[in-house]
């Protein structure tokens, strides 16, 4: 049975753009164990800046993904949980890093012998 071909269009690079970048996914990781305090994000994601993890809350709170909630104490805070949208991305994200894992020792290859070529190639284009 042949393979449809994918239909990508700019709606889907969107949204794929900004639910499955760098700290999307590290956030996501963090927010499917429990929901946290952007300061807990910060100490568990210790590599984002305050401005970046601000971003990509913002960005998935508008896409359905993450849901701020006000906590009703003193002092007030807000805290950060996945939406049950955002629990469907589960399956297909694990599929992904699952795909990577198996794949990545074909890849790492391919990569060895595309930069040795490459460098080859520009050597014997320097001669």
């Amino acid at each position: 049975m042949p393979e449809t071909a994918l239909t990508i269009t700019a709606p889907h690079r969107d949204v794929l753009d900004q639910v499955l970048d760098r700290w999307s996914l590290a956030v996501l990781n963090e927010l499917c164990e429990q929901p946290t305090r952007f300061n807990g994000l910060r100490r568990a994601i210790p590599a984002v800046s305050q401005k970046s993890l601000t971003a990509t809350l913002r960005r998935l709170e508008r896409n359905g993904i993450v849901e701020r909630a006000v906590t009703a104490t003193r002092p007030v805070a807000v805290e950060y949980r996945i939406t049950p949208l955002g629990k469907t991305m589960r399956h297909p994200v694990d599929a992904l890093i699952a795909w990577v894992d198996t794949a990545l020792p074909a890849i790492r290859e391919a990569r060895e012998r595309f930069d040795t070529e490459t460098a080859n190639g520009a050597l014997a284009h320097q001669v």
